[in-house]
């Protein structure tokens, strides 16, 4: 999801508490029956002071700015071209606000809600971690501790309240580390929102001791060019280091700190024996030619939304808002492009990215309309807002450079309401051996779980959803992510909570025999089962 600068604290009003509420709101947001535009300069502040285009009947400036002011990309959905919401039909057999349905193979075991300082409708619930038996989930007020020793009871074991969008989330050892992607007037647990047009606004990455995980304690914060969107943990082979790739974007000629071109991430320097000393190594340029100039269909490429790395195999796939690229990571100060890829006819935003086990295929995320966007739908069609999978070939003999060829799109087989925020977001593998299935969070689409070892073919095989938080008005909600950790898929619902699913299916009877110490969805370990 993208970035946003606030300049006020983060906020709903009741008309955007809900991104659009089909013929309740008479707001001409619309889907992809004709080519999405998601230019970087939509993401939060516009450039120059500039206001945003868009197709006629979108949002209104004030609309845009109180979108902006969630701290994330969910105004992209003003810039999704063709239908008004209102036009769009809820199908027969959608699900009612409050019911849920699923594969009988896949069911809800526990859910603990959202609460305390978290409990608010604005207070978003983000990614996930997992280190032991203890589960930390990012809200973008700071992050949740679960203890998850018994997956059908869960306990809260604490709650940090450290605001910062997204407060996208990791786990290394003894260290957490933060993502903060909106400016705040300094980089403590106690800032308040500053506009980054200030010099003296901050942004970047926020590093915490968790020896102790019921009491974690703040070391080190490392500001970062344009803040820090997502981030992604690669430690060096030699285990005395942690570098953190940093993914950011959307540079803004009125942003000292976040100046165009952004076309490079920030890599940070994490010392394990002396945390507090983290740092800035280097910040290298992905995109030398400027990458995706966002013509057509299409991103801008100014900077990166996520990248996976794969430390094992010493590389990484970089999802780069108009560009999917593979990187070289064997020097971890250094990382190398080493393959790009485009589609101009139905990737809007190059969103995240997952590798299989073998590191032989790579599944892309396009996340069409933001995440705001009742994008699972008939009118937006198969192909766009899904996942694109790509097979990672080596040309004869398997000894010449990787390339990335295409061989699929797979979505959501569906059909959500008008008044549910659905697309591809954050997904992981689930360790099943000589297959390659994934499980994959949806927003309000709910969660599904899907068996890509043919590439050409992939085909769902379980499934879980809730009805729209509302029948009249679009609510930003949904799972945000959903991981496999341990024999269990756990999922961190926006606006419901933190879940806990049994998969019950023959095809990952020996995914339950896989046990890890640590899993950081965007840092794969090897699965040597």
């Amino acid at each position: 999801m993208s970035t946003a600068r606030r300049t006020t604290p983060p906020h709903l009003s009741r008309r955007w508490r809900h991104l659009a509420a089909g013929a309740a709101t008479a707001l001409a947001l619309a889907l992809a029956s004709a080519p999405a535009i998601a230019h970087d300069d939509t993401h939060g502040e516009q450039k120059d002071g500039a206001s945003s285009t868009a197709s006629a009947g979108a949002c209104t400036a004030a609309e845009r700015k109180e979108l902006a002011a969630l701290g994330d990309n969910f105004v992209a959905a003003c810039d999704i071209a063709g239908n008004d919401f209102s036009t769009l039909r809820t199908p027969a057999r959608a699900l009612k606000p409050g019911e849920s349905d699923s594969s009988d193979n896949l069911s809800l075991i526990s859910n603990i809600p959202k609460q305390g300082a978290f409990a608010d409708v604005s207070a978003l619930n983000s990614d996930l971690a997992f280190k032991g038996k203890y589960a930390f989930a990012g809200n973008y007020n700071g992050f949740m501790v679960y203890d998850i020793a018994r997956p059908k009871h869960p306990r809260i074991v604490t709650q940090v309240v450290c605001p910062g969008s997204q407060n996208d989330i990791s786990v290394y050892g003894n260290l957490l580390v933060l993502s903060v992607d909106s400016s705040r007037s300094d980089d403590s647990c106690n800032s308040q929102p500053l506009s980054a047009t200030q010099e003296v606004a901050w942004e970047g990455v926020r590093v915490f001791d968790i020896s102790n995980p019921e009491a974690p304690e703040y070391v080190a914060a490392v500001e970062t060019a344009c803040g820090s969107h997502t981030h992604t943990l690669a430690p060096e082979k030699r285990g005395r280091n942690l570098y953190v790739y940093v993914s950011s974007y959307s540079p803004n000629a009125t942003f000292p700190d976040c100046q165009p071109p952004h076309d490079k991430i920030s890599i940070v320097k994490v010392p394990l024996r002396d945390a507090a000393s983290a740092s800035l190594v280097n910040a290298p340029v992905l995109f030398p030619d400027g990458g995706n100039p966002g013509d057509g269909y299409s991103a801008t490429t100014s900077g990166c939304h996520d990248i996976t790395a794969y430390p094992a195999k010493d590389i990484a796939a970089g999802a780069c808002m108009g560009d999917g690229v593979l990187l070289d990571i064997s020097d971890r100060e250094a990382p190398k492009v080493i393959e790009q890829v485009r589609d101009e006819e139905n990737f809007a935003f190059w969103h995240s990215a997952t590798f299989n086990n073998k590191a032989t295929k790579v599944v892309f995320t396009d996340e069409l309309g933001g995440g705001g966007a009742p994008t699972c739908n008939a009118e937006t069609g198969p192909t766009k807002g899904a996942n694109a999978i790509y097979d990672i070939t080596r040309g004869k003999r398997g000894k010449g450079s990787p390339q990335l060829e295409f061989r699929s799109y797979y979505k959501l087989p569906r059909m959500q309401a008008a008044t549910e925020n659905c697309v591809a977001h954050n997904g992981s593998l689930i360790p099943v051996r000589g297959k390659d299935i994934m499980v994959q969070a949806w927003y309000q689409g709910g969660i599904s779980v899907f068996d890509f070892t043919n590439s050409r073919r992939p085909k769902e095989i379980a499934w879980f959803d809730r009805g729209p938080l509302s029948d009249t008005e679009l609510i930003l909600g949904g799972s945000w992510s959903a991981y496999w950790y341990n024999g269990h898929i756990y999922s961190n619902d926006i606006q419901q909570g933190f879940d806990t699913l049994d998969l019950d299916d023959r095809r990952v009877s020996s995914a339950k025999r896989v046990r890890m110490d640590v899993f950081n969805p965007q840092s794969q370990p090897y699965y040597n089962n």
